[in-house]
């Protein structure tokens, strides 16, 4: 028999199949195999397919670098329920559905399948926001962890949606207007920075189904891991740590930030660096809503025109699908042709590249958290236009509370004229060097978290210790298998 405290403890990792979601997953992974863990990682075939796509590879495993470094991290992909094919951008709620009904059951499969073939595993990684879990974790007898890669607040705000129910701020008839100062760690918050979900009167969507059942099962985890940083929000995490053990170990970022060895983008990535290098410090807008929201076709034609108007230079990420899979051509017309001599609009780039470049000074954003703080560590002012989810929760902590950047829009509705106004003010002038000033000391306290007395690096370390005592504690318990091979 293999003596089981020689061996290195194995971790399955499942990472929710949005981008936004890959990118962090991928980094706990390097850095839990970095610190002696054996790591698998669960893709989707349509993700991991995607990927190659773009990389114009048939690599059949996105860690083979990371591997030749000496981790050991393996790979593995399954089905997300529907074909690989499917257009998951134009059926969103489709693929929601998929995953809230069917993936599990492919996670089953490969966990069992894994389980059986290594008795050192112990203990299963998965994104807060699957349902599934701590079920398929008790089933094969391995520990749990919850990884939560958006901010402290939005898992607040989610955990404590009893009491938002009960205060009549949520899911009723109809819901107060007035502050919620009542979430334990919450400061007062204006239920228009709440996530779009917590904003809906209808909550019985596909959406609402996963968010209710994730947060009734994160219930269960042994541990919650989060991508942000105890000083940022110090007041919500000391309040979610003292229910449970909850560990902020962000900014999740590659050891060498603008180069990762694992290929994550879901389009080839456009080089801006030699038209960049042309631009005067800080003279240009990086304008990027994302991998996965969509902009209306007014409020896309109303900043387009406000780009146009600031006379700002401006790299653009325009995807493909941005107002939809089926709109080819969602700018105005003319557009192209009138910002020629000073844009450069891509349908993909590598984005820690842009924003740690010197022209860069500003960033039009959807407010996706990985975007946050990936331009708070380059120091480059947010220009703010949430648009789905986490986005509006993630606005009041970018503009309210760290004060590192400005609203593109403070109406219901966008105008170009607004757009170019705002986008002037980051760019000159009192307001823009108020920013800049205080995004100097955020990206410090990132600094600091990361260093190796850091409060991210010591809840890291803290995280493992813990993991690894539990894990010990199981040793002499073989994994609780209950599945039948019927």
């Amino acid at each position: 028999m293999v003596d089981q405290t020689s061996k290195k403890p194995h971790a399955i990792l499942v990472s929710y199949p949005l981008q936004g979601h890959v990118i962090p997953s991928v980094h706990l992974a390097i850095k839990l195999a970095s610190q002696g863990f054996t790591i698998t990682f669960i893709n989707t075939h349509a993700f991991h397919h995607q990927i190659s796509k773009a990389q114009h590879s048939s690599e059949p495993d996105i860690f083979t670098k990371v591997r030749e470094s000496g981790l050991d991290i393996r790979y593995a992909t399954i089905s997300d329920g529907l074909p690989v094919g499917f257009d998951r951008s134009l059926n969103h709620d489709q693929y929601m559905a998929a995953l809230l009904h069917v993936f599990s059951a492919h996670v089953d499969e490969v966990v069992s399948q894994i389980v059986k073939s290594d008795d050192s595993v112990r203990c299963l990684i998965a994104d807060t926001f699957f349902v599934w879990p701590s079920k398929i974790a008790k089933k094969f007898g391995l520990l749990y962890v919850s990884f939560w890669t958006e901010p402290a607040l939005v898992f607040s705000l989610y955990y404590h949606m009893d009491l938002l129910r009960i205060n009549g701020h949520f899911d009723c008839q109809d819901c107060r207007e007035d502050i919620i100062d009542y979430i334990p760690g919450v400061k007062a918050i204006e239920p228009k920075d709440m996530t779009s979900y917590l904003q809906e009167a209808e909550t019985t969507s596909v959406c609402h189904q996963i968010i209710f059942n994730a947060f009734k099962d994160t219930r269960s985890a042994d541990f919650v891991v989060c991508n942000s940083v105890q000083e940022l929000e110090f007041e919500t995490l000391s309040a979610l740590q003292a229910k449970m053990p909850y560990y902020a170990i962000g900014p999740l970022f590659p050891n060498s930030f603008t180069k990762s060895f694992v290929a994550t983008s879901l389009w080839s990535e456009s080089d801006c660096t030699q038209w960049l290098d042309e631009k005067p410090r800080g003279s240009v807008l990086y304008v990027s809503f994302g991998s996965y929201a969509h902009v209306t076709k007014k409020d896309l034609a109303q900043i387009a025109n406000g780009l146009s108007l600031s006379k700002v230079s401006f790299v653009w990420v325009l995807r493909a699908d941005i107002v939809s899979s089926d709109d080819a051509h969602p700018l105005p017309d003319g557009f192209e042709e009138e910002v020629a001599d000073r844009a450069m609009i891509i349908p993909w780039c590598c984005q820690r590249e842009v924003l740690i470049h010197h022209a860069i000074g500003g960033f039009l954003t959807h407010c996706g958290w990985n975007s946050i703080l990936e331009s708070i560590w380059c120091q480059v002012p947010l220009l703010c236009h949430p648009l789905l989810t986490d986005q509006f929760t993630n606005r009041k902590l970018v503009v309210d509370d760290w004060k590192v950047g400005i609203n593109l829009s403070d109406r219901k509705f966008v105008t170009k004229e607004e757009v170019s106004s705002n986008i002037n003010s980051l760019f000159s002038g009192k307001l823009g060097d108020e920013l800049r000033t205080k995004i100097k000391e955020v990206k410090k306290t990132l600094e600091n978290a990361l260093s190796p007395e850091g409060s991210s690096e010591k809840n890291m370390a803290r995280f493992i210790k813990e993991l690894k005592n539990k894990i010990s504690d199981t040793m002499d318990q073989p994994n609780k298998c209950i599945c039948n091979d019927s």
